[in-house]
């Protein structure tokens, strides 16, 4: 039988409870059902990102070349970049 979950009294406390305990001490998954959850979003964050007038220039003429507007076409070149930096082998 499953231990009982604890009640938090916020997001941070349940995630750090979670990063530290097996939930399957606490959830029996063999009763599990399939959720589809369709219309979640990413939680965003607006920010200001000061760069010269020619190079926006540049990314909306590549934008306008895709099809896309330009602010969604900076996040489609910082996830490549990211994904990128983050998967790249450290040579030393």
């Amino acid at each position: 039988m499953p231990k009982p979950i604890p009640e938090f009294k916020n997001e941070d406390e349940e995630r750090e409870f979670w990063a530290t305990h097996d939930s399957t001490e606490y959830v029996d998954w063999s009763q599990a059902k399939r959720a589809i959850f369709p219309n979640l979003k990413p939680s965003t964050r607006t920010i200001s990102v000061r760069m010269p007038e020619s190079m926006v220039d540049e990314l909306k003429l590549l934008a306008n070349k895709r099809d896309v507007p330009y602010q969604s076409l900076i996040k489609i070149f910082l996830r490549e970049r990211i994904d990128a930096e983050l998967h790249s082998t450290v040579v030393e």
